[in-house]
């Protein structure tokens, strides 16, 4: 299977990260709890891309989810789909950085790059063919 590892970053790109994953999963037959739930094999077909299947007919997004702040993490945690992903793929900080490009880029963001890349790499071991990244973010900060 040629799966995809997706990496969301920021308020804005967890905020349309989640927004995805609603979708996506409701296209599958995906409930909030990760169970499948659809009523055709169709939906089942291709699920591995971005899925891994946890337990029979359970599955879990193959997503990392990063913020430098808690808050979005909360927001993404309490939201309707916040217990479909894996708790130890949700990497913040606890400042943020304040709209401060140098302060996210030499600071707070340095502190958690090195979180970010250990998830990513194992997301990317338990993969058969990796096929690539998908990103979601801001364009501004």
């Amino acid at each position: 299977m040629r799966e995809i590892v997706h990496i969301q970053a920021g308020q804005c790109g967890n905020q349309i990260g989640t927004k995805f994953w609603e979708v996506i999963s409701d296209e599958h037959g995906i409930d909030p709890a990760g169970n499948y739930v659809g009523d055709s094999i169709l939906q089942l077909e291709r699920i591995n891309v971005y899925y891994n299947e946890a337990s029979s007919q359970k599955y879990v997004p193959r997503a990392v989810l990063v913020d430098l702040e808690p808050g979005t993490m909360d927001s993404v945690r309490s939201g309707p789909f916040g217990q479909l992903f894996r708790p130890d793929n949700l990497i913040f900080g606890q400042t943020g950085a304040g709209n401060n490009w140098a302060k996210g880029h030499y600071t707070e963001g340095a502190e958690l790059v090195d979180s970010v890349l250990d998830v990513v790499r194992k997301e990317c071991e338990h993969c058969d063919c990796l096929q690539g990244f998908q990103l979601t973010h801001s364009l501004g900060g």
